[in-house]
């Protein structure tokens, strides 16, 4: 141990001394370690852009896997292309209405990254915004699930590029960009607002207007299980968004400090995700009488939604609190929708919708003031003005959220239609969209 120890000062002294001997004026030195302090910063910020972005490979996988083979081109070309479109919506005009100079509304300077200071939060523009991407193309492909087996690609493409142009950037600068909600003192770390609450709402709203799969629902309302056809691809998925989830929480730090922080957050998501999928795969083995492994990876991938905004607000017991609550929350989201007759082929609507309000919630519930918050949560001497702004912030983007998406929805529609035909839909949409297979040999033709 204590060779390891000398081993790494000795590293330390040998690539500083030669920075530090540029120059023998303490204003030069001091001038140093900001370089080194930034240059360690814009490493850790890219890495977590990275993680965020091998993201999408997760989401792919997991949508993949919980729909059926005939569509698996589908969903996955979507995925591919969401993140192409969404890329270029945030760089053209995205990036400059969530952090461009404007009003507590929305921004108005930097399109396409013109005339923009070249260090924001600290750290090079460009890989500020290469991260800032990874999250915008995170929201737009959770509502690839949503609306899945059954949307148009074109209609889908037309979507990706609106909601990462307008609507997530708008949300985005009222939290993240010095709108009126960062103004009020609404706190969403990392994003179960900002991301998965606008994405799970759009999917929402996408999936009603697009109606049930056929045969999803039976005559008398009852459910069918139009089940996936790769379990293990879904589960590879989940493994894949659980680790890319600490780039996406550790890494909203946009800075390394004393690495406590980063420590804390990493815990924390950790820790909801793990109970998350305990309690949803007790509360399915409860309800139905047996452990369903995909329940118990949307709990946790609900746990890690509802610890993405409170993450860094929050001690470790409240992680698992919230975690835990995320995990029975996502199963009887699944029954409500199956009671309403929407259909959400992959759970996109409870996984990031409605725990993405919880996590928004408990910042205002569990949160310290102590660990960085305005205001102590409600748990913390009964002061329920953290959780009345957390309230204000959720009400007002599902609102948004809902009208806008709506709006963009029923214009695809009404141009180019969302919905593909009856046949398209029972043949597969692998081969009526694109004249492709993804198991090419194989008979998957089916009329469920």
């Amino acid at each position: 141990m204590e060779k390891r120890k000398t081993l790494v000062i000795a590293l330390i002294i040998l690539f500083s001394v030669p920075a530090f001997a540029e120059s023998n004026t303490a204003e030069g030195s001091l001038e140093n370690v900001t370089n080194f302090t930034q240059g360690l910063d814009t490493v850790w910020v890219l890495l977590g852009a990275f993680l965020v972005f091998f993201m999408q490979a997760g989401f792919g996988m997991v949508e993949a896997g919980f729909i059926r083979a005939k569509n698996t081109c589908n969903i996955l070309t979507k995925n591919f292309l969401d993140f192409c479109m969404a890329s270029l919506g945030f760089f053209i005009i995205g990036y400059a209405l969530m952090f461009g100079n404007g009003n507590g509304f929305t921004g108005l300077k930097g399109w396409c990254l013109f005339g923009l200071d070249p260090i924001a939060n600290g750290i090079p523009l460009y890989a500020f915004w290469l991260f800032q991407a990874a999250f915008c193309g995170a929201a737009a492909t959770i509502v690839a699930g949503g609306m899945a087996e059954r949307m148009r690609f074109p209609a889908y493409l037309i979507y990706s590029f609106l909601i990462s142009a307008f609507i997530y950037p708008v949300v985005g600068h009222w939290i993240w960009g010095g709108g009126w909600l960062s103004n009020m003192g609404f706190a969403d770390f990392a994003g179960s607002t900002v991301v998965h609450t606008v994405g799970g709402f759009a999917a929402l709203v996408g999936t009603s207007m697009l109606k049930p799969r056929e045969g999803k629902y039976a005559v008398d309302g009852k459910p069918n299980v139009l089940a996936g056809h790769n379990i293990p691809l879904a589960s590879l998925g989940v493994f894949i968004l659980w680790f890319g989830w600490f780039g996406f929480n550790a890494g909203s730090t946009l800075s390394v400090g004393d690495g406590s922080l980063i420590g804390r957050i990493a815990i924390n998501t950790n820790l909801a995700a793990a109970i998350g999928g305990i309690v949803a795969m007790a509360t399915v083995w409860k309800r139905f009488g047996k452990p369903d492994l995909s329940m118990a990876m949307n709990g946790a991938l609900a746990g890690l939604v509802a610890i993405t905004a409170p993450c860094a607000y929050v001690e470790p017991w409240a992680a698992l609190v919230i975690g835990a609550t995320a995990g029975y929350i996502v199963i009887r989201g699944v029954e409500l929708l199956d009671k309403l007759q929407i259909d959400d082929p992959v759970g996109a609507f409870p996984v990031h919708g409605i725990c993405g309000i919880l996590g928004t919630l408990c910042v205002g519930i569990f949160g310290k003031a102590s660990l960085g918050l305005a205001n102590d949560g409600f748990v913390y001497g009964g002061n329920p003005m953290q959780l009345g702004i957390q309230m204000v912030g959720s009400v007002s983007t599902v609102v948004f959220v809902l009208i806008s998406m709506g709006i963009v929805f029923k214009l695809i529609d009404i141009t180019i239609g969302l919905r593909v035909s009856r046949t398209e839909e029972l043949r597969g949409l692998d081969i009526g969209e694109h004249g492709m297979e993804a198991y090419e040999g194989f008979q998957i033709f089916s009329t469920m």
